[in-house]
């Protein structure tokens, strides 16, 4: 009988055994090597040898620039996620108004996510913000003095964050298709009994979308911890000037790949790990709070 079960399943294991595969060579093992080579002292060029936490507790009271780097992060993450909700959402609610011409808007407004995360267009933004760039004279046009966007800290910041607000699409695409599910007998009953546009927003279109938002929110909060590629174009991979640009992932792939310290990188990504755990945990729990679901009697 087993014999049996098991040819009549053979199809399943055959379709699904590329996925476990794959899954083990490329996920499980590495970040079981990871974990290993994280109480390690590990060069690539001779065998690691354990070390136990020390590279955990170098990282807290040892190494100033990994401290910058998580400042930095931070600041990215906290200031580029909720920008980047709030202007997907903007654009979302300009696309599900009614036009002949929406489905060119959409195709157009969706183009800075397939391309925003490119290196040519990091390139770009680093052109645009340079001393001579488009920026700096559409300032001085309207009589405000250059910004020194390379070599000032926060400048060079901001200029990363507005990189990723760029970088909309895919939120929006999601916002779009929630707006769409919003039944618009909603708008009609509340327009009688004389609700504004903003009294719609705030009362209706906002609760509804409280799933979406959670589902976004979630995503660019992961997105946004991994993001390396503009800083280290528009930093030329230094994270500069003095490390305003330090991405958690640029600092992390810089021990890896420049100083070859494997051991210190492997421990870098597990702390990263547990750092997006606990904001993950952290949202998920506080969801109960503002999350409104229609299946659960509105929450």
């Amino acid at each position: 009988m087993k014999s049996l079960a098991f040819r009549n399943n053979l199809v399943g294991y055959t379709f699904i055994s590329p996925f476990v595969i794959g899954f083990l060579i490329f996920t499980l093992i590495p970040a079981a090597a990871s974990l290993y080579f994280s109480f390690t002292d590990y060069d690539l060029l001779s065998s690691p040898s354990w070390i136990g936490l020390e590279n955990y507790t170098s990282m807290f009271t040892s190494d100033d620039r990994y401290l910058q780097s998580l400042k930095v992060t931070m600041l990215y993450v906290f200031l580029g996620v909720p920008l980047r909700l709030i202007f997907a959402l903007f654009v979302a609610m300009i696309l599900n108004t009614t036009s002949k011409a929406v489905g060119l808007y959409r195709t157009v407004y969706y183009l800075p996510s397939i391309i925003g995360g490119s290196v040519a267009v990091s390139i770009m933004w680093r052109n645009l913000f340079g001393d001579q760039g488009i920026i700096n004279v559409m300032l001085n046009s309207i009589g405000v003095d250059s910004v020194r966007w390379f070599g000032d800290p926060n400048a060079a910041l901001f200029m990363l964050v507005t990189l990723s607000v760029w970088q909309f699409g895919s939120s929006m695409l999601i916002f779009l298709a929630g707006l769409k599910n919003i039944p618009n007998e909603l708008y009609e009953a509340s327009g009688v009994d004389g609700a504004g546009f903003f009294t719609k927003f705030f009362r209706i279109t906002l609760p509804m979308l409280t799933p979406i938002i959670l589902f976004n929110l979630i995503m660019q909060l992961i997105s946004a911890f991994m993001t390396f590629v503009p800083a280290y174009i528009i930093s030329k991979g230094e994270g500069g000037p003095l490390d305003g640009t330090l991405l958690y992932s640029l600092y992390l792939f810089r021990q890896a790949f420049v100083f070859f310290d494997m051991g210190y990188a492997s421990a870098m990504a597990w702390v990263m790990l547990i750092i997006v755990g606990i904001l993950t945990a952290v949202v998920f729990a506080t969801s109960k709070l503002w999350v409104h679901y229609e299946s659960e009697g509105g929450r």
